[in-house]
């Protein structure tokens, strides 16, 4: 069955043969499509949606890790514009999973846990392999060394 499985008001998560139905793109409304492959097609150009490519295997050795701030602020600005995101990958199980979990826990703030959670209501076939969850993990610390830098930022202004 083809479909594009809604995470937030303005993402959404699909294999491959559903990112590429000019039909559901149009339905949704979609102006991003993702593709979190080397190998899987992007939609028909007659779709009229802007495309990003990240060209990762689904591999737990492979670096996605190098690619969340740049997918994640992609998937934010987006929204920002009115626009909807579609993240996919061949299956719709671990790349394109791992790419909107980053995007959760950076844009919405959310933990490792509750993003993962939130995919997964979405689509309950995700599954992201070791090196991605291992990769998400140490997103997870980064970002809140980012926050705790801005926080200090914060409170020195308002001293």
């Amino acid at each position: 069955m083809l479909q594009l499985c809604q995470v937030t008001r303005a993402l959404f998560i699909s294999n491959a043969r559903s990112a590429c139905s000019e039909e559901l793109l149009q339905r949704e409304a979609v102006t991003l499509a993702i593709n979190v492959s080397k190998q899987q097609p992007f939609p028909p150009a007659s779709a009229v949606v802007a495309t990003l490519q990240i060209p990762v295997y689904d591999d737990p050795s492979e670096d996605l890790y190098a690619h969340f701030d740049r997918s994640a602020d992609a998937i934010q600005q987006e929204a920002q514009r009115g626009g909807r995101s579609v993240v996919y990958c061949k299956n719709g199980r671990s790349r394109s999973a791992t790419v909107c979990i980053a995007y959760l826990m950076k844009h919405r703030g959310l933990t490792l846990s509750d993003a993962k959670q939130k995919v997964k209501t979405a689509r309950h076939e995700i599954d992201p392999n070791p090196g991605f969850l291992s990769q998400l993990q140490r997103y997870e610390l980064e970002l809140k060394k980012r926050r705790g830098k801005k926080d200090r930022k914060v409170e020195r202004q308002t001293d």
